[in-house]
């Protein structure tokens, strides 16, 4: 069976493959399959060609009874520096599958802030003991919170839960735009802000890492555009951001502790609605 190290080292290879431009040294797999941002490329293709550094944050996750490694960093690219989520399947020691997600922020038109590139001490925290099925069940609750969200939590959320999105903190961060960003997690969701997210669907759970109480997920989230005005929980009136159909394609780690999420971390960008998954194929 692989074991973390060696995961890790296959990592390392091909992250300085990838920052040569030079895929001819990466590990790969005759029968290599590789995306990025969702659509099936050529290795060698996308970000290769015009990554221009990568940056010293990290956050490594690895399942070694899968095969699975993956590392959340960001990268530049000439004048951007942007979020970026890989991920190795791997099978004796060589790398079988890609999913790579950059979040190049000049494209989104999102703010990005300097605390992606800083580590998070609460991923680091001990994790208790868990079962794969147990910790994908809290992590599955979360987005079960989301989806067409009402107020209802499906999951349990650690008092000092904060989320990261695209390098912003949206949690208990008074400094950004929408006011909802000052309330903590659970706060949020307990208002039925996200009413509008009408479908997180293709949901998969690829990577978990017992050892760390990290869940690796992605998925989409779907916005029909039909949901206007709406009323939160607490009778304060809102209206819904989107008014278009639209979909946003996602990665997502949650860090989970004694059966509680703790901090979240996501890479995400806009993809046509209603998007399909080449991953599915390979389920």
């Amino acid at each position: 069976m692989t074991n973390r190290s060696d995961l890790y080292s296959v990592l390392d290879a091909y992250l300085a493959a990838l920052d040569a431009h030079d895929p001819a040294r990466a590990p790969f797999a005759d029968d290599i399959f590789n995306t990025e941002n969702n659509v099936a490329l050529a290795p060698g293709d996308g970000l290769w060609n015009t990554i221009t550094a990568r940056h010293d944050y990290q956050l490594r996750m690895a399942e070694p009874a899968a095969g699975q490694v993956a590392v959340f960093t960001a990268v530049e690219e000439s004048d951007a520096v942007n979020p970026c989520c890989i991920r190795l399947e791997v099978e004796g020691g060589q790398v079988t599958g890609v999913e790579t997600i950059v979040a190049r922020n000049k494209d989104e038109g999102f703010p990005f802030g300097p605390q992606f590139f800083e580590d998070k001490p609460e991923m680091a925290l001990p994790a208790m003991p868990a079962e794969r099925e147990e910790l994908v069940r809290i992590a599955n609750g979360y987005f079960e919170t989301i989806e067409r969200n009402d107020g209802t939590i499906h999951t349990r959320f650690h008092p000092d839960c904060n989320r990261v999105e695209n390098g912003v903190q949206t949690s208990n961060n008074a400094d950004f735009p929408l006011p909802i960003a000052r309330l903590g997690c659970e706060e949020q969701f307990a208002l039925g802000w996200y009413r509008y997210d009408d479908d997180l669907r293709a949901r998969r759970y690829p990577l978990v890492d017992i050892e760390q109480g990290l869940v690796l997920a992605y998925g989409f989230i779907d916005h029909s555009g039909r949901i206007g005005d709406y009323t939160l929980t607490d009778g304060t009136p809102a209206q819904s951001p989107v008014r278009r159909p639209h979909s946003y394609y996602l990665a997502e780690a949650f860090k989970i502790v004694d059966g509680a999420i703790r901090q979240v971390e996501a890479d995400f960008l806009t993809v046509p609605y209603r998007m399909p998954s080449p991953w599915d194929s390979r389920r």
